[in-house]
């Protein structure tokens, strides 16, 4: 069991409001001490040659040297969980001995799964500012998409519905609606099982926007969208249950 307390880390991100976001979570456990953000991998090697860090949260994708680039030229690295919004680096990342991949939007849940691994092969026990509910609770209220080379916004309780379409995802809102680069199977989990139901191979739909239903479609907004054959049960029980 390792003696230390606290493990210092830095973020190595070209996106600011990714970096944000990363720098956010990190300030919400107070075993992980934050001592640097550096927008290129050349700014973070220059901080390693003078530094120790225990931990890197490091992106895949940046200019000049990548994160896999950055990684294999450290001759004594410290831990690193990699990010990106593109999942075929995932393999790259875990055959240099990553503890984690974590595909943007990064939600507060799934970083906790990732430090909490960190922990473990540490030795290390997780602490938290408050509890895991306060802190997931706050952060679960909006999630971030990559949009052409924006992070944008959207808030949980404005979505309608989210419709996929192959390697990427039209997410409808009250007020607009976006596609974003991600995956139906990877949105469905993000978005929370009680306020969301995955309703066909395309479509999830937020329940407490859903006008009616029958056996065949969920009128959700101005759309009627269908039921698949496969979720059928499973959607019309969980829905049922809701109106008893």
């Amino acid at each position: 069991m390792s003696t230390k307390s606290i493990m210092k880390c830095i973020i190595v991100e070209d996106e600011p409001l990714a970096k944000e976001l990363l720098a956010r979570y990190v300030n919400n456990v107070s075993s992980l001490q934050l001592a640097g953000e550096f927008s290129t991998a050349l700014d973070g090697l220059t901080f390693l040659q003078q530094n120790e860090v225990d931990v890197i949260f490091l992106d895949i994708q940046m200019p000049q040297l990548s994160g896999i680039e950055f990684a294999k030229a450290l001759r004594n690295p410290p831990y690193i969980i990699f990010t990106t919004a593109f999942s075929e680096y995932a393999v790259q990342g875990f055959d240099l001995d990553a503890i984690d991949y974590l595909l943007k939007p990064i939600q507060f849940e799934r970083f906790l799964k990732a430090v909490n691994k960190l922990f473990q092969q540490s030795g290390m026990k997780l602490q938290q500012q408050g509890s895991v509910e306060n802190v997931s609770e706050k952060n679960q209220s909006y999630l971030y998409f990559r949009v052409d080379r924006k992070m944008v916004k959207v808030m949980l309780d404005e979505i309608l519905y989210v419709e996929g379409m192959g390697n990427y995802v039209k997410i409808v809102t009250t007020t607009d609606s976006i596609i974003t680069k991600n995956t139906i199977t990877a949105m469905e989990a993000m978005l929370a099982r009680n306020t969301f139901l995955r309703i066909h191979k395309s479509f999830i739909v937020s329940m407490k926007k859903i006008k009616s239903f029958d056996g065949e479609l969920i009128q959700i907004g101005s759309s009627e969208l269908p039921i698949g054959k496969l979720y059928k049960n499973s959607v019309l029980n969980t829905l049922n249950e809701r109106t008893n």
